[in-house]
């Protein structure tokens, strides 16, 4: 991928480039257009399905050098996006079996127990073995009593 050209106007204070869609993703370029927004107006048009255009107009006033210098961080910030792109989808199946695994660990035993059962053996629907369709105020009022009788 070789250096976009670029078309600098020191009148308007901005540089306006192209970037390929179909070598930087959209996606990519609205993360790293995100991280200038605090320095530089950014303005995006085009097609995002063939190519997008760029522009970067300073907040304050800069100078050619600036502005080319502007350029070239903001195509490092999109390949720093293009990497955590690639590593998200890379990693997908791992961070989604790890979120799973967490999940299930965090069940209590007797709930992963009754899901491992064959067809057989599993609950009857109708069934409420960690007496979700209790009522609140029943099941507190139950532990209530049962602390008095203890204190007794």
């Amino acid at each position: 991928m070789q250096n976009p050209k670029s078309k600098i106007n020191i009148k308007e204070n901005q540089i306006v480039f192209r970037l390929n869609s179909k070598n930087y993703p959209l996606e990519a370029i609205l993360n790293a257009a995100y991280v200038f927004i605090d320095r530089v107006y950014v303005h995006l048009d085009g097609d995002p399905e063939k190519e997008i255009l760029i522009s970067l107009k300073g907040k304050e006033r800069l100078d050619k050098k600036q502005l080319e210098a502007l350029k070239g961080e903001f195509l490092n910030e999109l390949l720093n996006y293009l990497l955590r792109i690639e590593v998200a989808k890379n990693n997908q199946k791992i961070r989604e079996y790890i979120v799973a695994a967490s999940l299930v660990s965090s069940l209590p035993s007797n709930v992963i127990a009754q899901s491992s059962r064959s067809e057989e053996e599993t609950v009857d629907w109708r069934e409420d073995p960690l007496e979700i369709a209790v009522p609140w105020e029943e099941k507190h009022a139950k532990k209530a009593k049962e602390k008095q009788k203890k204190n007794k």
